[in-house]
């Protein structure tokens, strides 16, 4: 799952041994109100966002400037560009929208289970759904509204 965000394999792995150490250190916290697969799904979608910024920071400390906002054409492949500029613009809408649509657009939960783990009513996370999508919508397509 983490190499569905991350572009490059090897940050990909690293993510996920992020994840899976995050899933070993805090499974006792674990409460069962949603299933484990549910949880592990959230706990492996974060690791992979807090991966690719610390890869971001990273490269604008080591380049001694701001990284680009948009993927470089020439230096990445389509894919690669499109799954950065995915990930700069969840970046940008905050965690509160970034999180239900990250958790039902790519891990793939239904809008019952991400309910269940983030604890709020099921009509909140559509709304929040549909209010990440279009603010994703406008960062993507350069920040015109459609």
């Amino acid at each position: 799952m983490c190499a569905r965000f991350l572009p490059n394999r090897e940050d990909a792995e690293e993510a996920c041994q992020d994840a899976l150490l995050a899933l070993a250190r805090g499974i006792s916290r674990f409460e069962g109100r949603a299933a484990f697969r549910t949880w592990m799904h959230r706990v492996a979608a974060n690791r992979a966002r807090s991966t690719y910024q610390v890869l971001r920071r990273r490269f604008a400390a080591e380049a001694g400037e701001v990284p680009p906002d948009r993927a470089d054409p020439q230096r990445t492949s389509v894919v690669a560009g499109t799954r950065l500029d995915l990930l700069d613009a969840l970046d940008n809408i905050g965690p509160d929208l970034a999180e239900p649509v990250t958790l039902r657009d790519i891990v793939g939960l239904s809008y019952r289970e991400i309910a269940a783990l983030l604890e709020v009513p099921e009509g909140t996370v559509k709304s929040r759904i549909h209010e990440g999508r279009r603010r994703l919508r406008v960062r993507l397509d350069g920040g015109r509204p459609s």
